[in-house]
């Protein structure tokens, strides 16, 4: 049967509202919403702030981003500047990290749920890599890696695995980060699996990685630190 223009028009309507439906952050309506963090109505994202009370520093944060950071024992820290750090940032759809890392330090595998994540290095050398989702096959769990010099941008599509690491045993590096979401969140996948609270199963967690549960239970009575500040 044809498709009338009047059907393609409605599958075309339907195709942009499921994008709109499933875009990062809603979109904005005005110039600008900056978050009132005081209100006390719950909504997905932050209530506005009332324009005549909005000011410069509502979209401003003395973030010294350009000081070196002290990292831990994963050998990064990440400065992360979100709608919580600068409420001006609320339905932007944007947020910036600055990453140390120290030598042989990583930004071990994590996700961002919420984004997609744009990193440059400003300094040293990165190994950085993502894996595909559990695609069909072949694609299924591709890994894509590349090792980035002072200058280098690569992209890590949203909500996908990936790392970053300073092969350098000598010499620390510092890359920016700037991510698609006012609040892209973070997921560290070893702190999630075996530092949850309360803990997973080791039933659960040695059936899923194939090894014996002393093993799941010594991995789960390790100190899972967080890189993000």
């Amino acid at each position: 049967m044809a498709s009338s223009p009047s059907f393609l028009l409605l599958v075309a309507l339907l195709a942009l509202v499921s994008w709109q439906a499933v875009a990062s952050d809603p979109g904005p309506l005005q110039d600008f919403c900056v978050a009132d963090m005081q209100s006390p109505v719950r909504v997905n994202g932050f209530v506005c702030k009332n324009p005549m009370e909005v000011n410069a520093d509502d979209f401003f944060k003395a973030a010294a981003l350009d000081k070196p950071r002290v990292t831990n024992k994963v050998g990064s820290n990440v400065t992360l500047i979100n709608v919580m750090q600068i409420a001006g940032l609320n339905t932007l759809g944007i947020s910036i990290a600055r990453i140390n890392y120290a030598p042989l330090g990583q930004n071990p595998p994590h996700t961002h749920p919420r984004a997609t994540e744009i990193l440059t290095v400003l300094e040293g050398t990165l190994y950085v890599g993502f894996v595909t989702s559990n695609l069909p096959a072949p694609a299924r769990n591709k890994f894509f890696s590349k090792v980035l010099n002072k200058g280098d941008v690569f992209v890590f599509p949203v909500g996908l695995i990936h790392f970053q690491f300073n092969p350098n045993s000598h010499q620390p590096a510092v890359a920016i980060a700037a991510l698609s979401s006012q609040n892209p969140g973070a997921i560290t996948i070893a702190n999630a699996v075996f530092g949850s609270d309360p803990p997973i199963s080791d039933d659960v967690l040695a059936k899923a990685f194939q090894v014996e549960k002393n093993t799941i239970d010594w991995l789960q009575a390790q100190f899972w630190e967080n890189n993000h500040n």
